[in-house]
């Protein structure tokens, strides 16, 4: 299954949302995007997933890793951009809560295995806009 998942960053804060109740792996907080549909470029699904689940919109820009992960009812293939966020302030629409981060809280939320995996070269990247 193709999913783009979005690094957007605003103010050197990293955004992240909480998967909602009823969803594989709820509870878990996750780089926002989603699921590329047929046809679909992976740029586009990103663009597409931010305005319906977060209400943003995002220029999105480099691709910045890619993970293939199996979890027991399917694999996933990930792939993370780094996203510029153009407009609208975020609002949890299809996920459970947002937050927007720094490094060093990264590893106070937990995260599906597959985004885990990721976590520490994210912490050690220099991140858009972060100071000190």
């Amino acid at each position: 299954m193709p999913v783009a998942a979005a690094l957007v960053f605003r103010a050197g804060r990293l955004l992240v949302s909480q998967r909602p109740p009823g969803k594989h792996l709820a509870g878990l907080w996750e780089f926002p995007g989603g699921k590329v549909e047929a046809g679909e470029s992976w740029e586009r699904a990103l663009q597409r997933e931010l305005r319906e689940e977060l209400a943003v919109e995002v220029a999105v820009g480099d691709l910045w890793a890619e993970v293939i992960h199996p979890y027991p009812e399917k694999v996933v293939h990930l792939r993370f951009y780094w996203c510029q966020w153009i407009s609208g302030e975020p609002r949890p629409l299809e996920c459970a809560d947002l937050a927007w981060v720094t490094a060093a809280e990264l590893p106070g939320y937990q995260f599906p295995p597959a985004d885990a995996l990721l976590l520490s070269r994210l912490i050690a990247a220099p991140w858009p806009g972060a100071t000190g």
